[in-house]
């Protein structure tokens, strides 16, 4: 008998942001298959299962995708109640297509498990609301890093650049110097405010603030951190009394 896939997402890594159908899904599973950045204390809410870590990280030894989707099927096709456990929510920037196309090529029964997304909690904990009324309009997010790693080539540049859009960069670190100077010459100001939180929610919390140009002139000068983030830039409203550090104009 097949067994049954539950594509789960954990949010930023913090337990009380799972949703209660998350949480019983773990509770139930046999065995887990979980992102690097959904390790922790989530994974002791999966107290029967069989932990196995399919995470990926930049510039560190990562489980290639085809692995993991054999994992997968292994697992479902032996009858197990599989928790494929996803950092932020599932479907934003995690390869979820690629998971659901091996398991419906292989008739498996499967569930999406929505979540808290990292872009919601990070806003949540900079105390910034994502749009503002008449001068953020819409919010965009984008990839910083195509399949090599390296900024995408073929970019909106004229949404990008759109000074009435608050944007979120997704691993973007390695590639907003690059980014920076291509929304700088195609009008976006310097000055636009910049924001770029790290491990929300978890230890090693960090957000640091400034402007488009300042951001890009520090993650040129010191490179990317150890610690997963995301970059804001925009309309952003000011976050009042949450600690933040500035970074050099």
């Amino acid at each position: 008998m097949a067994g049954f896939v539950s594509f789960v997402s954990s949010g930023p890594g913090d337990p009380e942001l799972l949703t209660r159908r998350a949480a019983d899904r773990l509770a139930r599973a046999e065995v887990v298959l979980y992102d690097d950045l959904s390790s922790g204390p989530i994974l002791a809410l999966a107290e029967r299962a069989e932990l196995i870590p399919v995470g990926k990280r930049a510039g560190r030894p990562s489980a290639k995708q085809d692995a993991v989707n054999a994992l997968i099927l292994e697992h479902a096709r032996a009858g197990r109640r599989v928790v494929r456990l996803k950092s932020g929510d599932a479907g934003m920037f995690g390869r979820l297509e690629e998971e659901l196309h091996a398991v419906r090529g292989a008739g498996i029964a499967f569930e999406i498990v929505p979540g808290v997304s990292s872009v919601n909690a990070a806003a949540a904990v900079a105390g910034l609301p994502l749009t503002r009324r008449l001068t953020a309009r819409r919010v965009q997010y984008v990839t910083g890093a195509d399949v090599t790693g390296r900024l995408p080539t073929e970019l909106n540049w004229a949404a990008l650049a759109d000074p009435h859009a608050v944007t979120v960069v997704f691993m973007g670190q390695r590639s907003f110097p690059e980014l920076a100077e291509g929304l700088i010459a195609h009008g976006l100001p310097a000055t636009t405010p910049a924001l770029i939180a790290e491990a929300v929610t978890q230890d090693g919390q960090r957000l640091r603030r400034g402007t488009v140009e300042s951001l890009a002139a520090t993650l040129r000068r010191d490179g990317p951190s150890t610690w997963p983030g995301l970059i804001f830039y925009g309309p952003l409203a000011a976050m009042g009394d949450v600690a933040v550090e500035m970074l050099d104009a």
